[in-house]
């Protein structure tokens, strides 16, 4: 038995003899060429991708930025006075539509962040966190579906009461001249499909974005700076205000500027719920609403041909310029500090 265990050691050391390095070494440089290869591959194509829309973008909308003023072959652009005074009502309509919804949408979403971060059990912050992501799941169409059917007529007898009661306020002014004495009428939009009521679906679309992405942030906050700040006699409410929100403020201005990305080029919603025009107007509750971008295209671009095509093109472009100067704002805010970048 003795004798037989050095021939079994010796059996055992030759069994284990290592592999031929170079056929490692070879299997893994393929394996990493290949990898790093598709992972490269990925990437440039998203440049790519962003490239070919901008060529396309710019090259369709030429015609119409270089053409003479006049008529452009789709009845709702005539454009006397050129391209550029035709676009900016539009442009105009974009940004203040969004600049509402988000008046409204980013205060309740910190607030609703806030809840779950910080207040509710978790049981029930767990739930209510399913529901904010459900909701930001919901196509467009709905929300436009639930605005132009529910929403609008419900806050039709508001809005004329704030017409009656708060017409000395510019943006709720709604009265027009009408005749020679002098008289007034009001201007009221039709079932309250007017520029408030889109905005307010908007905010009801960007509120999940917002509040998914800063309640993140808020639960990133340090355990000790809150337990520091209630060991010195802090409230909650004075915790949160010491601790949470200034640890927070890069990522809730990140976050908001992503969701003011989702507002501008948001399209159905709009255009179900708000028959705008091609104006700028400050007021919310009257029946001439300045239009945005998207819903202008959307509305027109099925009876558009020729020279309408090229200048509906053109106004894309200028959505796209927008939204992506928003998107790399936002992105920019968010590598500004460590703890938000995509890095972590």
């Amino acid at each position: 038995m003795s004798a037989q265990a050095p021939s079994s050691d010796k059996e055992r050391t030759t069994s284990s003899e290592p592999l031929d390095s170079s056929l490692v070494r070879d299997s893994k440089r393929y394996g990493d060429t290949l990898f790093s290869g598709i992972s490269t591959g990925s990437a440039l194509m998203i440049f790519v991708i962003l490239a070919a829309v901008a060529t396309f973008l710019t090259t369709q909308a030429i015609p119409a930025v270089t053409r003479e003023p006049g008529p452009t072959g789709l009845t709702a652009v005539e454009t006397a006075g050129g391209f550029w005074q035709w676009v900016l009502p539009l442009a105009f309509g974009t940004v203040w539509a969004s600049v509402l919804a988000m008046l409204m949408a980013v205060p309740l979403a910190i607030g609703i962040a806030l809840f779950l971060s910080h207040y509710a059990p978790k049981r029930v912050a767990k739930t209510f966190g399913y529901i904010v992501d459900l909701l930001a799941a919901v196509p467009s169409v709905v929300f436009g579906l639930w605005g132009v059917t529910v929403l609008a007529p419900a806050l039709d007898p508001f809005y004329r009461w704030l017409n009656d009661n708060l017409s000395w306020i510019y943006f709720f002014n709604a009265w027009v001249p009408y005749g020679d004495g002098g008289d007034l009428r009001p201007n009221l939009a039709a079932g309250g499909q007017n520029m408030l009521t889109a905005a307010m679906v908007l905010a009801l679309m960007v509120i999940p974005i917002i509040t998914a992405l800063t309640r993140e942030v808020f639960l990133q906050t340090p355990r000790l700076h809150e337990e520091a700040s209630l060991a010195l006699g802090a409230t909650r409410w004075e915790m949160i205000r010491q601790a949470v929100l200034p640890f927070g403020t890069s990522g809730i201005i990140s976050s908001s500027m992503l969701g003011l990305g989702r507002a501008l080029g948001e399209t159905m919603a709009v255009a179900m719920i708000l028959p705008g025009k091609v104006l700028i107007s400050f007021k919310l509750l009257t029946f001439d609403n300045p239009n945005t971008i998207a819903a202008y295209i959307a509305q027109n671009f099925p009876e558009a041909e020729g020279d309408g095509n090229h200048q509906l093109i053109a106004a894309g472009l200028v959505l796209f310029v927008i939204t992506l100067v928003v998107n790399m704002v936002a992105r920019a805010i968010i590598h500004s500090r460590r703890e938000f970048s995509g890095a972590n």
